[in-house]
């Protein structure tokens, strides 16, 4: 089949990249000539693990290309992708559906002969209405349809969840439409993904109701952590009581700094204002946005306390910078809160990401970037882990503890062992874990110790 995709952005190059490798054609169009240049060369607007290397592939095959003029795509495609932004919009927090209208009034003339139009961008309730009307209104003759087909990409693992999907939504109800999305995802057959066709209301619905639902599971068990600290439990462990009841599940349970990206904040905001609007609110949601904002600027709060309860003049080197490992995003991440946080309190800070830099850069003022975490840690007076990425799992603790001014390390991940950190000399502060009692932590001082001098 032919596709025309209208936005390269992060999930319409991930989705026209897996349609291409299914075995469609598939063009890609963005009106950004600097994106459709770097893509014509092979380099990513984005980093995604294993992306770069499957746009190079289909671009070989012939089956994938980039384009800023979308009338040859559109006029013969049988299928059109509109994956352009959804921002919130400044003053009210809406979905700015700016992007998808005027999308849809472009394509509209061009449209030739029966075509299905994709609404993948995340949009409210309602959306897919305004689209159709728009293109009627446009090109009274166009023959076509409009279907929703929410993604479900998580950063990180995009491809994979393209491919091996938990389940694909798609709104339509006519069955010539059916037929053609049928066909475009037939590939995934063999994965057995299931197909989920609903009214198109109900598919645009859903989307926002998963994310809204996942953000609420990490602002729950965040919320526990701040109650484990006070009663003296573990929140791994409570997580990991309730996350084996197959009712709850275990995903999503990780306490840490809050949640970030480009979904989770922006949907949550629509769908509340999206409640709002039809007179139905969503009290609970309500809730999780506002606990979520507060517990950024918390985190920073908790690692001025473990610094004996003030950061001024001192140097806090930051382990993680995007909002989660894997990924280059910035956008909403909890390191901007917290970094704001530790210099509004006087601190100096100096940071290291191994992909984030970049981009950090166009959002942080004030901030030293380091080559590598042991040059971030040098001479700084605590160490602060804020995003998981695997290269900060297997630290040389000796090394870090020595290039300390101070050997306090604040770990908002709960990545490391609280006895393992006390063996090389660490005060250790984690989220939702007892501290070490002072008699432990001797002891496990005292052994390292003994260990070092029978090596």
């Amino acid at each position: 089949m032919r596709v025309a995709i209208i936005g390269a952005g992060y999930v319409g190059l991930v989705s026209g990249a897996c349609f291409a490798d299914f075995g469609h054609v598939v063009s890609c169009v963005d009106k950004d000539p600097d994106k459709i240049a770097a893509l014509r060369q092979g380099k990513m607007p984005i980093f995604e693990p294993g992306l770069a290397d499957l746009v190079a592939k289909n671009v070989r095959a012939g089956r994938l290309s980039f384009s800023g003029d979308f009338r040859d795509a559109v006029r013969e495609a049988d299928a059109v992708f509109i994956a352009v932004g959804t921002p919130s919009r400044r003053g009210d927090g809406f979905a700015d559906l700016s992007f998808v209208h005027q999308a849809a009034r472009e394509i509209a003339p061009v449209l030739d002969g029966y075509t299905v139009i994709v609404m993948k961008s995340t949009v409210p309730v309602g959306t897919g209405d305004e689209v159709e009307r728009i293109i009627r209104e446009t090109a009274p003759r166009a023959q076509f349809a409009v279907v929703s087909n929410p993604e479900f990409l998580r950063e990180g693992a995009a491809i994979a969840d393209f491919k091996r999907p938990d389940r694909i939504v798609i709104g339509a109800e006519e069955e010539r439409t059916k037929t053609v999305m049928t066909e475009l995802y037939r590939p995934l057959y063999l994965n057995h993904a299931p197909i989920l066709f609903t009214s198109r209301r109900t598919a645009e619905l859903t989307k926002y109701a998963a994310n809204a639902f996942l953000a609420m599971k990490v602002t729950f068990i965040n919320e526990i952590a701040d109650l484990c600290e006070k009663v003296g439990a573990n929140v791994q462990e409570v997580a990991r009581g309730i996350g084996l009841d197959n009712r709850i599940g275990s995903k999503f349970l990780h306490a840490g700094p809050g949640y970030g990206g480009s979904c989770f904040p922006k949907d949550t905001l629509a769908l509340i204002k999206t409640a709002q609007d039809y007179d139905a609110p969503i009290r609970i949601i309500e809730t999780v946005a506002a606990v979520n904002d507060q517990r950024k600027r918390a985190m920073a709060r908790k690692i001025i306390h473990a610094c004996d309860g003030s950061v001024r003049g001192k140097i806090i080197a930051v382990l993680g910078l995007t909002f989660k490992p894997n990924t280059d995003d910035m956008r909403e991440a909890p390191s901007l809160s917290i970094i704001a946080g530790l210099i509004d309190g006087g601190a100096s800070v100096r940071a290291y990401d191994p992909e984030g830099m970049e981009q950090a850069r166009h959002v942080l003022d004030g901030v030293e970037y380091a080559e590598d975490p042991y040059a971030c840690a040098e001479g700084a007076d605590a160490l602060v882990i804020v995003t998981e990425w695997d290269a900060f799992r297997a630290l040389d603790l000796e090394r870090i503890r020595d290039a300390l001014k101070q050997p306090i390390l604040v770990d908002l991940r709960n990545i490391y062992r609280a006895d393992d950190l006390a063996e090389h000399g660490f005060t250790y502060v984690s989220v939702g874990r007892p501290e070490l009692r002072p008699e432990a932590r001797d002891a496990a001082v005292d052994l390292a110790t003994r260990k070092r001098a029978a090596s």
